[in-house]
């Protein structure tokens, strides 16, 4: 198996946990709870900020020293409808208690004390198409580049109907040299409906010194630290995943590959 597919290790309670040191890069994090009602999570963020996003189910949140609340509505990411988020700085605490079986999202970055905890949708995130045909998918922009909700962290999520290509054209973001290009590393963590479904993502590098092409099934992330990435769903199977980027800089700027510069009018 590819050190780059990160499969959940448990069904229950922490099911994913990818830090900067066992992912083998320097910035981006991700971890991932499945919850039952009445289960509780709880972390200190340390040194990095976080963006919880609640991918299914409904949790009471406390962060911060605030209260906020019963966050979430969708109880199948495949609803398509916004999700609920919680923006938590560097040198805070959080925790979740499930409401409903639920599934939590712990995006993670170096975080600098740039920003103060805030509620991030369903609000001001809406579905919009990116490409055509089959190229066509469906975005909700949690915190990319124009929202500055905090110090590092760019997050979206994407929908890839049955059939279809994501990531594509083939691009990649894994220089810094601003403004043509910026140091992103990235995970993907996908789903696919039906569950029983599967994707495939390939990593690639010009030189070839990488080029990984991986099956993906329901709940399973990939790990994206260089290289471009595209991925596709086969027919009758849709495919979701969540994007977490992170470098030195928030900006993302990215170039193709070779081989699709002629897409990319």
């Amino acid at each position: 198996m590819s050190r780059l597919l990160c499969k959940p290790f448990g069904t229950h309670g922490k099911v994913h946990e990818i830090t900067p040191q066992s992912a083998g890069c320097r910035n981006v994090g991700f971890s991932l709870y499945r919850l039952r009602p009445g289960d509780t999570a709880a972390e200190a963020t340390g040194d990095r900020e976080l963006i919880l996003v609640v991918v299914e189910g409904k949790a009471a949140f406390a962060a911060a020293g605030q209260d906020w609340g019963v966050l979430g509505e969708r109880m199948s990411v495949f609803e398509k409808t916004p999700p609920h988020c919680l923006y938590v700085p560097n040198g805070q605490d959080w925790r979740a208690e499930a409401q409903t079986d639920c599934v939590i999202a712990v995006c993670s970055a170096p975080g600098h004390g740039g920003h103060a905890a805030r509620r991030i949708g369903p609000e001001g995130i809406t579905l919009t198409q990116r490409g055509d045909g089959s190229n066509s998918r469906f975005i909700n922009n949690i915190a990319m580049e124009a929202e500055d909700y905090c110090d590092s962290l760019l997050i979206t999520e994407v929908f890839t109907p049955a059939g279809n290509w994501s990531s594509y054209p083939s691009h990649r973001h894994d220089v810094d040299d601003f403004p043509r290009i910026t140091y992103l590393e990235e995970t993907y963590y996908h789903r696919l409906n039906p569950g029983d479904g599967w994707s495939i993502q390939r990593i690639y590098t010009d030189d070839g010194s990488l080029d990984e092409v991986m099956p993906v099934r329901d709940g399973e992330v990939v790990l994206v630290p260089r290289g471009h990435h595209p991925c596709g769903v086969p027919y009758g199977f849709e495919m979701h995943y969540l994007n977490v980027m992170a470098g030195p800089r928030r900006n993302w700027r990215f170039v193709p590959a070779p081989e699709v510069v002629h897409l990319m009018g």
